[in-house]
């Protein structure tokens, strides 16, 4: 735990906070809280980076339940900046990445950012994205000696980490949390020497070369042979508002966010798989779940649709869209929906939309140097080799039939051995 993050009560707030001669950063934290596992790694990091310049602070929201309710915190984590004793700038909650807060921080602070020394790493494999494409890659890399390191912008996990239960991964009790077979993977990875560099952004990228170059904020590094895992994110909700509640009502993370609602109304946006089955693990927090779908059936798996259509909390609302996001400050009030069929708008209360519309890969930074298709897809075919020699493409973000865990660890161990065979290839 970072020495320059100061863990505080309600009773300290004035004369730590308010009366803080430089800006203050506030985190309101709770235990067994999965985004807040998630933001902990990120605070560090940023609190030993920034130290000098903005005060870290946290409090277990848990513990001072009355003062966070007097500042109109009432979810985990929620972040709060404070300068010459007000609050100010725009308040973070739920899930968070280190882009979001850093960029928050540096808002505050303005032109005194210090700088970076940066730092050079060689290897023979390097890796983009630590899911389950990426971390499969790495333990097949570097079992074949091959010095492998992996980047990735977050903590390693990706979508799997994020997933509450997994019932068809192979070698299984049946279900297991998605966060379990990432940090088993993790494990094996590092087992066999390979490294792991999370919480890094990437700025710049040349595939072109014979030895790959890829520059993160801190360090650059030079590969004989790049994999890219980097995945696929979210599809975000295509309404009005929906991006001004991010994070305060609209979510894409059940697992992450879904705590934040006990006792409350929330809806669903979507009738695929994910949809269907967050909406099943969201009733465990909420007292009521509506999905709302555009079609008039779903396109989930049968068992999927049993377990919804089953439970007493879920009701469903067919051939529908999501038009418009309404709120007051930080919450969300309802949505309104438009009936595909009659054209009819209607206003659904709800306090939280939880979205699963498809995901879009995260292949913007490849462009001009890869193939890519028309729906930003690498092309890449089962052997992972992509249109540049020594790059190959696993997981999500490759163009490719059937998206689960099970076929991103596949195509991590393919990326992983086709991997050494052209590092070795290139020695002889």
């Amino acid at each position: 735990m970072s020495e320059k993050i100061l863990h505080i009560n309600s009773d300290e707030f004035e004369s730590i906070v308010t009366k803080s001669d430089i800006p203050v950063i506030v985190d309101f934290y709770s235990e067994d809280c999965a985004p807040c596992e998630v933001l902990a790694p990120i605070y560090e990091k940023m609190a030993e980076k920034y130290g000098g310049h903005i005060k870290f602070v946290k409090i277990l929201r848990q513990a001072n339940r009355n003062f966070a309710k007097s500042l109109n915190v009432s979810s985990s984590p929620t972040v709060l900046f404070y300068k010459n004793g007000k609050e100010v700038g725009t308040r973070l909650n739920g899930f968070m990445n280190k882009p979001q807060v850093r960029q928050a921080i540096e808002e505050i602070l303005g032109d005194v950012i210090p700088k970076e020394d940066m730092k050079r790493v060689d290897c023979d494999v390097l890796i983009l994205g630590a899911g389950a494409a990426g971390l499969s890659a790495a333990i097949y890399a570097s079992r074949a000696n091959m010095n492998t390191v992996i980047i990735d912008e977050s903590v390693p996990g990706g979508q799997t980490a994020s997933t509450y239960h997994v019932a068809n991964y192979p070698g299984t009790p049946g279900v297991v949390r998605g966060k379990e077979i990432i940090n088993n993977m993790r494990e094996q990875a590092k087992s066999f020497r390979a490294r792991i560099d999370d919480l890094k952004e990437i700025a710049q990228v040349n595939l072109n070369d014979k030895i790959k170059y890829v520059r993160t904020e801190d360090t650059e590094y030079y590969a004989k042979a790049l994999i890219i895992a980097s995945g696929a994110k979210p599809r975000a909700l295509p309404a009005e508002q929906a991006d001004e509640f991010k994070g305060r009502g609209v979510h894409y993370c059940a697992t992450c966010d879904g705590s934040m609602y006990q006792d409350r109304k929330i809806v669903v946006v979507g009738g695929g798989n994910s949809a269907v089955e967050e909406a099943v693990f969201l009733t465990k927090f909420a007292s009521h779940v509506t999905i709302i779908h555009q079609f008039d059936n779903f396109q989930a798996s049968k068992t999927a649709q049993e377990e919804a259509f089953k439970n007493p909390k879920i009701d469903i609302i067919w051939d529908s869209e999501v038009r418009k996001v309404n709120g007051q400050g930080h919450a969300l009030t309802s949505v309104v929906i438009e009936n595909l069929k009659t054209k009819e708008l209607s206003e659904v209360p709800t306090e939280g939309a939880f979205v699963y519309i498809g995901t879009e890969p995260m292949s913007k930074m490849y462009e001009g140097q890869l193939e890519i298709d028309k729906w930003g897809y690498i092309v890449a075919a089962e052997d992972t080799k992509t249109s540049i020699d020594g790059v190959f493409a696993a997981g999500d973000i490759r163009t490719k039939l059937i998206r689960q865990v099970v076929t991103a660890a596949s195509d991590g161990a393919i990326a992983g051995i086709m991997a050494e065979r052209y590092v070795v290839s290139n020695k002889s």
